[in-house]
């Protein structure tokens, strides 16, 4: 795939970004396009309602609108630069572009998973914070906002989605779904379905009837996030 270069139409040539090589830009679209797949073989998604994206130096690659991830192939790779402007590829990114701009200008994440996950989706409905009925809260940087509704595709919605991910790395959209990012797709992807998880478990244990589900403690709480920091094999 050939990163595009597009004439701003004033005579001028605006200044490049950092490059990607062909060879990684590769990579990465094969990669996400198995990590969208994902979200809809583990039930995050349906259809083509949620999006993914991976950012290759100043390059974001994203799902492109309206594709179902099926038919998706090695030339269909979407990208832009971090103004949204279209370098890779003829195919429309997602609606939701704003969303995930707005995720690498704020913060050093690499990838952003949005999902409509059924389980977030309904706490979504009912809460305003997520309660951390599991130590897997840690992992989320602290228990997870949700960010108030606004229409999707838009300014407003980025800027309360970046409200709420605040000192995080994920929140709920309410009435929409899920948003998280890491350093790469696997990350991003995990703390997405850790987060569904973490919001099946609550809605399980608080429909018991005359129960209330216990949780953790601040104290708790730090405590679990202070070891998780050292979790997973050492880096070599």
């Amino acid at each position: 795939m050939t990163e595009q270069r597009q004439d701003p139409g004033n005579g001028t040539e605006r200044n490049a970004p950092a490059a990607a090589s062909d060879e990684a830009l590769a990579a990465a679209w094969e990669e996400l396009v198995e990590t969208a797949r994902r979200t809809v073989r583990d039930g995050l998604v349906v259809g083509t309602s949620g999006n993914v994206s991976v950012r290759v130096g100043d390059t974001v690659l994203i799902t492109p609108t309206g594709v179902p991830y099926d038919r998706l192939g090695p030339g269909d790779a979407v990208g832009v630069d971090l103004a949204g402007r279209q370098v890779v590829g003829d195919l429309a990114p997602t609606s939701e572009l704003p969303m995930h701009l707005a995720v690498y200008r704020s913060t050093d994440a690499r990838a952003v998973v949005h999902t409509h996950a059924v389980h977030a989706t309904a706490v979504s409905l009912l809460l305003d914070e997520v309660p951390p009925v599991h130590y897997v809260t840690g992992l989320l940087g602290g228990p997870v906002r949700v960010a108030p509704y606004a229409l999707y595709g838009t300014e407003e919605l980025a800027h309360a989605m970046l409200d709420a991910l605040r000192d995080r790395t994920g929140c709920l959209l309410r009435n929409h779904g899920t948003v998280t990012h890491g350093a790469s797709l696997g990350q991003a992807y995990d703390r997405t379905a850790q987060l569904e998880w973490m919001c099946r478990l609550w809605l399980t244990a608080s429909a018991v009837p005359g129960r209330t589900p216990a949780l953790l403690t601040e104290e708790q709480l730090a405590e679990a996030q202070e070891r998780l920091r050292g979790y997973g094999q050492p880096r070599s």
